[in-house]
């Protein structure tokens, strides 16, 4: 394929992904190049972390962190050192042409890191990740994310949801890469206990840490910690409906189900509504003077 200035060779392109919707590797491929535009202002200069199904969602799968060494020149590339001492070099996906290199490799999914190549040690968004304990839950994931965007209201932070694509929501906060991940994670932690508080039944919203404790939606704070990623904004999920994380406007929160947002039905939303996570970046706050709103002590900086 031609997309922008690159050659971009498809294998297998009418491979089956998704039988239970009949759709091939080139279908994912298109879907991506369909929404590039919006999906890839939460995919640039991050770490992409590879999750590959080279034979679709019904078939076995594989994590790889490495880039191909014999990878594109339109496909940049990051070395990151971990504090076991190993490092790796993980993949940046900056353009179109790299999105349909990705997908052609299998990656249903896309993963990346909470913080930039600037910036590797600093998110650049606090995520309340509302995740599910039980089947049947999904009215109290609604209720939950009304009682977090009201908290993060409060603390004059933007926010903006997402259906996770899986069973639950993600609530982003975008912030300036000023501090370092365990300081964002206090501050996250924080911010869901107050949630937690608010909604004052732990049979409905809890941040208990321990699974087996668990009887309501885990308000997750845990998210926000270094090398965890999340499937981004657009992002494919390996599920036989092949379901997307899909952008909300607030207004839809309280009424909306994830099964509406496909690799069928995204494109032609987008079309008609638009990217609800549009100028999302240019909202950053910095979460410094936010502390002691929620009784936290002043934040470390890192160096």
């Amino acid at each position: 394929m031609r997309i922008g200035r690159h050659d971009v060779a498809i294998s297998n392109h009418d491979k089956v992904f998704f039988p239970a919707r009949g759709l091939t590797k080139g279908d994912l491929v298109q879907y991506y190049l369909d929404v590039a535009e919006c999906a890839l202002p939460h995919l640039r200069r991050r770490p992409f972390h590879m999750k590959r199904y080279p034979n679709g969602v019904d078939a076995d799968f594989f994590h790889q962190k490495r880039v191909p060494a014999n990878h594109p020149p339109y496909v940049d590339e990051v070395p990151v050192s971990f504090p076991s001492g190993h490092s790796t070099v993980f993949a940046i996906v900056d353009n179109a042409a790299a999105l349909a290199w990705v997908a052609n490799l299998g990656c249903i999914e896309l993963h990346t890191w909470h913080s930039r190549v600037a910036e590797i040690e600093k998110p650049d968004y606090l995520l309340i990740d509302l995740d599910p304990s039980a089947d049947g839950q999904w009215p109290y994931v609604r209720q939950i994310a009304l009682v977090v965007r009201e908290v993060m209201d409060e603390l004059g932070l933007a926010s903006f949801p997402k259906t996770s694509g899986a069973t639950g929501l993600h609530i982003l906060a975008p912030i300036k890469p000023e501090l370092p991940f365990p300081e964002v994670r206090r501050f996250a932690k924080a911010l869901a206990e107050e949630v937690e508080r608010r909604i004052g039944d732990q049979e409905i919203a809890t941040t208990t840490w321990r699974v087996a404790d668990r009887k309501g939606v885990f308000v997750d704070f845990g998210q926000n910690a270094r090398d965890r990623t999340i499937a981004c904004a657009y992002s494919v999920r390996p599920v036989p409906d092949a379901r997307v994380s899909a952008p909300l406007d607030w207004s839809e929160v309280a009424t909306v189900d994830p099964a509406e947002f496909t690799v069928e039905t995204m494109p032609e939303r987008i079309g008609q509504a638009g990217d609800p996570m549009r100028g999302m970046w240019r909202r950053a706050a910095s979460l410094a003077p936010r502390y002691g709103k929620l009784g936290l002590s002043r934040p470390e900086r890192a160096g």
